[in-house]
């Protein structure tokens, strides 16, 4: 006879504090089971990873003095995760709007971020304009259309436009002016070099190297984790009438395991958090100061941050590429 772990069961649906629903889109997850107060209370409980990564990135770049741009960046997180949250308590219109356009919006500013790097500055407002041109054109046509598949598609060109981006200035920008400098150097002054210059010269070598290995184990790890909650989510959408059977079998708390669109927060918030992560320390290294920030990131399974290199106090993140190799 097999063990049934306690559980009570689902309350049947009924009319919550926020009916009637008036969003373009309802969730897998059922309608006022667990409070009046919060349509999907999963949905809704697990926009808190948003709330508390953003803290924690604002903090960041206050005391370390990161770009502005990233603090702005943090900032519209947090309005992504407060919007959702918002959305899934009520299932009204007007929050699911706040939800689905600050995705848009601060995925066109870190666009901004990404494109903008080292231009003119009449390049930086052109494309300023245009971002901003976009972001209204996607605003007004989604309210016009009212159809959630619009939004998805123009929040996936956006997102893979950046991520592209940013790989290709990381590869193409970073990698090749590095290797120029140190070409140039050593055409111009390996002759004139002391032994403990060339000791310099190769030890800033092989400081590139790790720098560049971490930010591929980086960003690959925040897609991965960013992509699993995508699949999840999927499945959620899939197979939505036999997981709330599943959910009702089980019981509560049990059932919440099978929430996928909270898994879906819970990850893709932790995937956006790696990105604006590496994004930072792309900056500090397209800057030239790798010397001045290092990436702390003691283990996989933990939160990276970059600090100011006094506060590293040794735990960076090139002894996880040493681990992996």
């Amino acid at each position: 006879m097999g063990v049934r772990l306690p559980s009570w069961s689902y309350s049947p649906p009924f009319s919550g504090y926020w009916h009637p629903v008036t969003s373009t889109i309802n969730w897998c997850e059922e309608d006022y089971y667990a409070t009046p107060y919060a349509a999907e209370i999963v949905n809704t409980l697990t926009n808190l990873m948003f709330v508390l990564l953003a803290f924690k990135g604002i903090r960041n770049c206050r005391r370390h003095g990161h770009d502005t741009v990233f603090l702005v960046a943090f900032v519209g997180y947090l309005l992504v995760g407060t919007g959702s949250f918002l959305f899934h308590a009520t299932l009204k219109y007007p929050m699911q709007l706040v939800d689905e356009l600050s995705m848009i919006y601060t995925t066109c500013l870190m666009n901004y971020a990404t494109f903008s790097y080292s231009k003119s500055r009449q390049y930086g407002f052109t494309l300023a304009l245009a971002l901003v041109s976009l972001a209204i054109s996607i605003t007004l046509y989604y309210h016009y259309l009212q159809d959630p598949a619009f939004h998805q598609v123009a929040y996936g060109i956006l997102t893979a436009v950046m991520l592209a981006r940013s790989m290709y200035v990381m590869e193409f920008s970073l990698r090749p002016s590095l290797r120029k400098n140190e070409e140039n150097f050593e055409l111009h002054q390996t002759k004139s070099m002391t032994a403990d210059q060339k000791e310099v010269s190769r030890s800033d070598d092989l400081r590139n190297a790790k720098i560049l290995s971490t930010m591929w184990i980086l960003i690959l790890t925040g897609l991965s984790i960013f992509l699993s909650g995508f699949g999840v989510w999927q499945i959620d959408n899939i197979f939505c009438s036999n997981l709330r059977h599943w959910r009702r079998e089980l019981g509560l708390p049990w059932g919440i395991i099978l929430e996928g669109h909270g898994w879906w927060h819970l990850l893709t918030g932790i995937g956006a958090y790696y990105y604006l992560i590496w994004g930072i320390w792309l900056r500090h290294c397209l800057n030239g100061r790798q010397d001045e920030y290092s990436l702390v990131w003691p283990s996989i399974l933990s939160l990276p941050k970059i600090v100011r290199s006094k506060y590293a106090s040794g735990i960076i993140a090139p002894n996880i590429a040493k681990k992996i190799r």
